[in-house]
């Protein structure tokens, strides 16, 4: 495809990911237009107290809160490595800001505002919209029906369904939001409390309970922790304990009511929650930290892309559907990753493939180097699930050069 000078193009998402992009869209001269379902910039750091109408799972298509975060978050990361390479995540003070280097997610927020802001970006954000479809038009992506949500207005106003026209697509929604779950025998019947760590805020609700937290990720191990302060009992289940960092390995030995369990076997109505090496507890609740899947509802590429076991595909270097490049891109989708500058090198080439200043292999060149990757993969004992897992490429190549 000969590549426009200026092309007009929807970024969908006001997140690290979807701002970055439209800096660098801009930059590239090509017009620009934001498309963000909430009521202000950051995605995932815009903390979202208002719970009470999500299902405790996030089972629904289109999620009535989209950011994760907690209350008592704080960045696992520096904040010398947090920020985009020409705008630092310097210390600001003043009140109610956070000058610590593990700073909690507001500064992080108020960091994507200030940024949004100094960038000029806010003026081509439309806020209060939800994408609702996108789909293709004359082979190339670009169809987007938009529901204006008109959220924070009066109540009984109409919600308003515009239809548009872009050259090119950049998704850039995230991929925090949408839980994944386990199968336990039992899950569908069991009557007591279940709650996903989606719609987990503050551990008040869990008051005097016994709880069990199915996983031991990062996000289990710190909301462990929370729960053991005001809980009965907290319970860790999860498939091996390999996970388990040295530090919470010994913070466990100073609490009486924090205790490790083997992965779940079933679920009894009668309240209680066996586990595969025999031992069972009655619990009150049971808090998934299991994780999260890719979900792009609003994505119509008739099979084009599409997520399989959360591989999001197929993808040339995470970025570009190769027969529909680039009239559709994602930004944001690998993890374990340096998030901000990863992104922003992201939005960099997007925006230079359709301004004509680098180029795409054909559509099948990048098919032939993803199945190469494919089988890299497959050959390195990584799972289809931990397919955009960056950090997996170095710790290859760490071992390659210690046996060169």
């Amino acid at each position: 495809m000969v590549s426009k000078k200026k092309w007009s193009v929807c970024v969908i998402g006001a997140g690290p990911s979807g701002l970055v992009a439209a800096r660098e869209l801009r930059k590239e001269g090509h017009r620009v237009v934001v498309l963000e379902q909430k009521h202000d910039v950051g995605g995932q750091w815009l903390y979202d107290p208002n719970i009470e109408k999500e299902d405790p799972l996030g089972q629904t298509k289109f999620l009535d809160v989209h950011s994760s975060i907690y209350t008592s978050l704080r960045l696992l990361s520096p904040r010398e490595i947090m920020g985009y390479t020409d705008f630092p995540f310097f210390v600001k003070e003043g009140p109610g800001r956070d000058p610590r280097r593990f700073p909690g997610h507001k500064e992080l927020w108020l960091y994507l505002k200030e940024f949004s802001v100094h960038f000029g970006l806010r003026e081509l954000i439309r806020f209060n919209t939800r994408v609702e479809y996108v789909g293709m038009l004359d082979g190339s992506c670009g169809g987007l029906k938009q529901k204006v949500d008109e959220i924070g207005s009066d109540v009984g106003s109409e919600e308003v369904v515009v239809e548009e026209v872009f050259d090119a697509v950049v998704v850039a929604n995230g991929h925090y939001s949408h839980p994944r779950l386990p199968s336990i025998k039992g899950m569908d019947t069991w009557k007591r409390k279940q709650m996903h760590s989606h719609v987990y805020r503050v551990p008040k609700a869990f008051q005097n309970q016994v709880v069990v937290v199915v996983g031991n990720s990062l996000s289990g191990q710190d909301l462990s922790m929370e729960l053991a302060g005001v809980a009965k009992e907290v319970h860790i289940s999860a498939r091996s304990q390999n996970t388990l960092t040295e530090g919470f390995s010994t913070v466990i030995s100073k609490y009486e009511n924090l205790h490790l369990r083997p992965q779940i076997k079933s679920l009894e109505e009668d309240g209680r929650i066996l586990f595969v090496d025999g031992s069972f507890v009655v619990a009150d609740a049971i808090l998934y930290c299991t994780g999260y899947t890719y979900s792009f509802p609003f994505l119509d590429t008739k099979g084009t892309v599409a997520v399989e076991d959360n591989r999001v595909g197929p993808l040339y270097h995470h970025t570009f559907p190769p027969s529909l490049a680039p009239s559709l891109s994602f930004v944001g989708i690998p993890r374990k990753i340096i998030a901000f500058p990863f992104f922003e090198s992201q939005g960099k080439w997007i925006a230079q493939v359709l301004s004509g200043k680098r180029k795409l292999p054909s559509p099948d060149d990048m098919m032939h180097h993803i199945h190469q990757f494919y089988r890299q993969r497959e050959a390195d004992g990584i799972p289809k699930r931990d397919t955009h897992d960056i950090i997996h490429f170095e710790v290859r190549a760490e071992v390659n050069q210690s046996q060169s």
